[in-house]
């Protein structure tokens, strides 16, 4: 009996501890319309690639299988030619572990690794992200139309692979001759990502992993759980010279298209792989981004950074290899795809991966798209649609709560009384008897969206006159620790304003935003600020010195939250750098686009929806007369700075979206399902109900 009472009471301690062992990451499949998708748009694009002798189509979105086929004599477990896209798959891969290691720098002079080129003038300045972006200089082992085991010299011993020193490390290092000077010009060569793996191969010496096949092996491919059987990498070969374990990273290699697929997830997720940080979110965004360099690569990956395939989001990057073989990875759609198999027909010496683009890459945003953000007019918004807040849900027009007749503008911010406060322009607020009509004049909104009043506060500090242009406007509102602080439009071009009691009296800046900036809006998080990303105020304004003017762009700023009445404490957004990171600077005429959209950038407003950790621009489409029809879009993103996708839509709302619009944020309910859009339309105050299903939702 005691035996067995023992026997019991391990198997009570054992069965826990086994619980919670985790469970080896697996996709699940799920239909295509479950994920956003459209079946029959997959299936027209798996049909037309099947005709150009695909082996294997696998086509994963937020994180389940939509697509999986395979040609008669290949399987989930069949492993398929890498081609090229090794350079990827091993060389960009081996340098992220390498960087995330803090064993390389994509600005290291190569030579620091190849000591054979320290005393060659020319060959010695080449950095680790020339050899991996293909602006090295290096000639190509490659001529066109000849067959590799049929090239002359150097090049044709390049592929033969022979023995030291006849391998094509050596003759990459020693014959290669270069063809202009590194980092003029982008021109693929081989060789040099050969002397990409030779110089990580070199930075690894003093790791537990020396060679990159046993790097991959052990710090990326058994991690994210794919068997050893279903890859391979260097042509089957280690190449010793000088000491060094050498893996080719230019081609070779062998993945079956899930495993290709698990790496693509582990670069879309940044280096996490289900909450262990194999690679440094840092490391993956250096090596899968444009690194400055000509031509459009990362470190082996290509990259869709400067927009030159169009109609496939900038943020795409995919490895490629001769035959079409092809992983991309779109991280805004949460997609990845994989195809193997044969040459597609189409292709052209200037544009080689037209014809992946145009069987490929086209249709598969296109069958994301059929899934439109608003009602049939997705494919007109500058950016894909969402895959964090979807199926925006309007209530019907009758609905609408509408205050404040004749009274436009709005912007609103939640204050540290927990009411809302709101700028209204060109009308008398919500006291129209014995008001004057003001330009500028601000008003508290206490209450819930079903059921609020509206006070007029009167100061003459604050208040202005003036029709339109005339007069000076509110852009943007928001409470900081207490205190309302506004931007004006009209103001030649914007001025900043500020309230310590609520707005009964208000200081104006002895400054102003002269360049641009005119029409600024504030990012609002929750009461007094609460929530905020951190130290920082950031504001937004189209392109251009009018508010009354459409721009191709809108512009970024940002100031400390202690220093906003200061000039000097403003930076304004200047681009990504290699990891993905902003840059600031404090010069205004360095600024970059932060959003696109060509004579469509206009008046808007921006929250943060704390139930998606995501920010919520509101954007008035400029049209005749936006009070009573026009377009309204919403975009949503992770960052201040992107990358955007659309949420909703469309050229031509079902009512007038008025000059502005938000969504404030005391307004957002049911754990951030249910907004309400306060706008301006009619001239009014207008609260208009919406709802949005989470991501959260659509996992369920």
């Amino acid at each position: 009996m005691l035996g067995l009472m023992v026997l019991a009471v391990l198997s009570l301690t054992v069965l826990p501890l086994l619980a919670q062992e985790p469970r080896p990451f697996e996709w699940a499949a799920a239909s295509p319309e479950g994920q956003g998708m459209s079946s029959v748009k997959l299936a027209a694009m798996q049909s037309r690639l099947a005709e150009f002798k695909t082996k294997a189509l696998l086509v994963i979105c937020n994180d389940r299988i939509v697509l999986e086929w395979y040609a008669e004599g290949y399987s989930a477990t069949k492993t398929h030619y890498t081609a090229s896209m090794a350079k990827a798959l091993v060389g960009g891969v081996s340098v992220a572990v390498a960087i995330s290691d803090g064993r390389l720098k994509l600005d290291d002079a190569a030579s620091k690794y190849i000591p054979a080129w320290r005393d060659d003038a020319r060959k010695r300045g080449i950095t680790i992200a020339q050899l991996g972006s293909h602006t090295s200089g290096l000639e190509d082992a490659d001529q066109e139309g000849v067959p590799h085991d049929k090239l002359p010299g150097w090049m044709g011993e390049f592929w033969r692979r022979e023995p030291p020193s006849g391998d094509p490390f050596t003759i990459s290092r020693d014959r290669v001759p270069l063809r202009c000077a590194p980092g003029t010009e982008f021109h693929y060569s081989n060789p040099g990502i050969a002397m990409l793996g030779y110089a990580t191969t070199a930075a690894l010496a003093t790791a537990p992993e020396t060679d990159l096949r046993t790097l991959l092996r052990d710090r990326v491919m058994r991690p994210i759980g794919v068997p050893d059987k279903e890859w391979s990498v260097g042509y089957g070969q280690t190449v010793t010279v000088e000491g060094l374990p050498l893996v080719a990273a230019w081609g070779g290699g062998g993945f079956t298209a899930r495993a290709a697929a698990r790496v693509g997830r582990l670069m879309l997720r940044e280096g996490n792989w289900e909450g262990k940080q194999l690679i440094s979110r840092d490391a993956v965004r250096e090596t899968t981004r444009d690194v400055g360099t000509p031509g459009p690569c990362a470190i082996g990956w290509w990259t869709n950074n400067d927009g030159h395939l169009e109609g496939v989001p900038r943020d795409a990057f995919w490895a490629a290899g001769a035959g079409d073989q092809f992983l991309l990875v779109v991280p805004s759609l949460n997609l990845i795809a994989v195809r193997n198999g044969e040459a597609l027909p189409g292709r052209e010496a200037t544009k080689i991966h037209e014809p992946i683009r145009q069987l490929l890459f086209e249709p598969l945003v296109a069958s994301i798209a059929a899934r439109a953000p608003s009602t049939g007019e997705a494919g007109r918004s500058p950016y894909p649609a969402s895959r964090h807040l979807m199926r925006v849900v309007w209530s019907p027009p009758e609905t609408i709560v509408r205050q404040a007749q004749g009274s436009d503008n709005w912007p609103l911010t939640w204050a540290d009384d927990g009411h809302l406060y709101g700028a209204y322009g060109d009308g008398w607020g919500f006291s129209r008897p014995g008001m004057p009509k003001l330009s500028l004049g601000l008003a508290r909104i206490e209450g819930e969206p079903g059921d609020f009043h509206g006070f007029n506060i009167r100061s003459e500090s604050l208040e202005q006159t003036g029709d339109d242009v005339r007069g000076k406007k509110a852009s943007g509102l928001l409470c900081l620790d207490g205190v309302l602080y506004l931007w004006a439009r009209n103001a030649g071009n914007s001025q900043f304003a500020w309230s310590s009691d609520h707005g009964r009296t208000w200081t104006w800046s002895d400054w102003k935003f002269t360049t641009r900036f005119g029409c600024p809006t504030l990012v609002n998080f929750g009461r007094n600020y609460a929530g905020a990303r951190d130290e920082f105020v950031y504001l937004y304004s189209h392109d251009a010195d009018s508010a009354y003017v459409a721009a191709d762009r809108m512009v970024l700023a940002r100031a400390a939250k202690t220093k906003l009445r200061e000039r000097e404490a403003y930076e304004f957004f200047a681009g990504l750098d290699r990891a993905g990171q902003p840059r600031w600077t404090n010069d205004i005429d360095q600024r970059a686009a932060v959003f696109e959209h060509a004579k469509r950038c206009y008046r808007s407003t921006v929250s943060y929806h704390a139930a998606s950790r995501r920010y919520l621009w509101c954007q008035t489409l400029p049209g005749d007369d936006p009070r009573f029809r026009g377009g309204l879009a919403i975009y949503d993103a992770p960052e201040p700075w992107g990358p955007w996708t659309t949420v909703f839509y469309s050229e031509a709302w079902d009512v007038g979206p008025g000059e502005t619009c938000s969504l404030p944020t005391k307004w957002m309910k049911d754990n951030g399902r249910t907004l309400h859009l306060v706008f301006s339309g009619e001239d009014h105050f207008s609260v208009r109900k919406l709802t949005v299903e989470l991501a959260d939702d659509a996992q369920r």
